[in-house]
């Protein structure tokens, strides 16, 4: 029984119809809990459903505690090269169980520990935290992930590069703009602002340079920002289609050699 249910509550096998059942019922459970959370928060629909919307959530944290609970039960099979103590560890700190543990921990808390009502609020916001449950159960987010995993040493590159920019950036305009306006551009630190409004190409005109130096250094920042951050999208988008491309290959079961599907 305790390896069915492991079956079940893990990735659906091709020919494996009940774990896919799961799978779709728990992907729809945690889209409504969100519009759930969204649709509380206008007050006419709260005042009005407000008993619907408590009841929703306790069915929801109740299936949430009892997938959260299986999976902790199950972990040694995830991990079989494991002893039970460790495989059990192991899972729990693992990024996924986190997330699991966050969607439903908020509603625990209060009955463990007083807290004070402005505290309670913050952690009701705890709860978008299961939209990141919809990685579990969907293979484009899957994808995601292990894009940005195996992209992750071009995007620290990238991400460090527009970090040092920012500081460089961040530092010449204060020097620039400090004498000429300095409740705008009071210090390094409150340029950080400026500086990544203008790399970004957002350009907000709240604060902006009104000396020729602080101008130029502005148009430079603001080209170089519209090759810099579309690094990210090229890398992902590159990223993507190899992802793409690789899942549509697969061994052959006869000769064993690799052929496109497509």
């Amino acid at each position: 029984m305790k390896k069915r249910i492991f079956k079940v509550i893990e990735k659906a096998e091709n020919r494996d119809k009940l774990s896919k059942v799961f799978d779709n019922v728990m992907l729809t459970l945690i889209i409504l809990t969100v519009i759930s959370i969204i649709l509380e928060s206008y007050q006419t629909l709260s005042d009005n459903y407000g008993i619907l919307f408590r009841l929703f959530e306790l069915f929801s944290i109740l299936v949430f505690t009892i997938e959260y609970a299986l999976r902790v039960w199950t972990s040694d099979l995830k991990y079989p090269t494991l002893k039970k103590p460790k495989a059990t560890v192991k899972y729990v700190f693992s990024f996924m169980a986190i997330i699991d543990l966050f969607a439903i921990l908020p509603f625990y808390l209060p009955m463990l520990l007083p807290f004070d009502l402005r505290f309670l609020r913050m952690l009701r916001l705890t709860r978008l935290f299961r939209v990141m449950k919809l990685n579990r159960y969907s293979k484009a987010l899957q994808l995601i992930g292990k894009v940005i995993k195996g992209k992750k040493e071009e995007l620290v590159a990238t991400i460090f590069i527009m970090l040092f920019i920012i500081v460089i950036s961040s530092t010449m305009i204060y020097y620039l703009e400090n004498p000429v306006q300095p409740e705008v551009f009071p210090n390094i630190v409150a340029s950080f602002w400026w500086a990544i409004a203008t790399l970004t190409t957002v350009g907000y005109g709240d604060v902006y340079p009104v000396t020729g130096g602080g101008k130029v250094l502005a148009s430079i920042i603001a080209v170089t920002g519209i090759g810099l951050v579309a690094l990210p999208t090229g890398i992902l988008g590159s990223g993507f289609m190899e992802g793409i491309q690789s899942s549509k290959v697969i061994n052959c079961p006869k000769c064993g050699e690799k052929i496109d599907v497509d």
